[in-house]
């Protein structure tokens, strides 16, 4: 049972047991991610601060303008994972190819693999708006002990073992779920611990927010201009409001506190989607259902589908079960 003001380590061990095929070694990942995080945390507070806001002058797997937060945090992420040897495999959104990662003997006996978004939302850190990781593990299909091979990540979200976010905001926040059920941790600075601030995080199964990027409205499909287009009618509980921050992790931090839905559809200039399967929405919506919400591409229970390549696009409609329903409902009338 969560209990208020418990630590993210005394949280761990207590419902390690939990864990499906328990060793220790999820425990381990989970705590690795915490250490991580605090450490890309310090940099992001005093971003202003240091010579690390704007571009880096490089560009990523998608063609977007890294961010020189977002290779600070990658590094980050990537050289803990890598150094404690706690995983065998880690695919990032700013790498090109998954990395392998191999122990001191050439082999390497762990089970996971993580998938990680190490900085979401990071355009906006020159502006002082809250940003994000994303983060998600899988157990290995391919035999103990060899290197990981694309079909340890290309796995539907359904197997996902365990996911969470970190939030970076007026107060930064772990949220994180091995299956049973949607816990947040808020870091006390002062101290540099994580504290269970929010047990037992639901979704509202109704919700009177929309987030969605209202500017590219001429180039969503037509059951997402329907579904606005319903959410701003007068009529029962609406018009509902829309919020619309531009960092998926805070605004889907939002919607499971409030209640809401988040629309990140596919497009006539981004006609697969622009969000990344593996990276942001198998974990956000292994998150949702684990808080009783729903997740999916507009006709398709987002944990269903099977993934085709490391950097997949997809649409994504994320949030408040019933909300989610309604919009899938416009989506299959157009």
């Amino acid at each position: 049972m969560a209990k208020k003001n418990q630590t993210l380590g005394e949280f761990i061990i207590e419902n390690q047991s939990e864990f499906k095929y328990s060793s220790g070694e999820l425990s381990r990942l989970i705590n690795s991610i915490r250490l991580a995080a605090k450490v890309v945390n310090h940099e992001v507070n005093k971003a202003g601060l240091v010579d690390i806001l704007g571009a880096a002058g490089d560009t990523n797997i998608q063609g977007e303008d890294q961010q020189k937060l977002d290779v600070y945090a990658n590094n980050a992420f990537i050289k803990t994972l890598t150094n404690r040897e706690i995983v065998c495999g880690i695919a990032s959104e700013e790498e090109d190819d998954f990395i392998t990662i191999r122990g001191r003997n050439e082999k390497n006996d762990n089970k996971y693999v993580v998938l990680i978004d190490p900085l979401d939302g990071s355009s906006n850190i020159d502006v002082n708006v809250s940003v994000g990781t994303i983060f998600s593990v899988y157990r290995r299909v391919t035999p103990s002990g060899t290197p990981v091979t694309i079909d340890d990540f290309l796995q539907p979200g359904n197997r996902q073992v365990a996911a969470g976010y970190i939030v970076y905001g007026t107060s930064t926040m772990i949220v994180y779920s091995t299956g049973h059920g949607v816990n947040g941790f808020t870091l006390n600075p002062a101290i540099g611990t994580y504290y269970l601030s929010h047990p037992n995080m639901r979704f509202p199964e109704d919700g009177n927010i929309y987030s969605v990027n209202e500017g590219n409205y001429v180039h969503f499909p037509q059951g997402v201009k329907d579904y606005i287009k319903y959410c701003q009618q007068e009529e029962d509980n609406r018009p509902y409001t829309a919020r619309y921050i531009g960092s998926l992790v805070s605004d889907f931090h939002r919607n499971m506190i409030k209640g809401g839905i988040y629309i990140y559809p596919n497009t006539s200039k981004d006609p697969k989607g622009k969000l990344r399967l593996l990276y942001e929405c198998n974990p956000m919506a292994y998150i949702a259902e684990q808080a009783g919400g729903s997740a999916s591409d507009g006709t398709t229970r987002i944990l269903d589908i099977d993934p085709t390549e490391l950097h997949q696009r997809v649409p994504f409609f994320c949030g408040s079960k019933n909300m989610v329903k309604k919009a899938e409902e416009f989506m299959q009338k157009a």
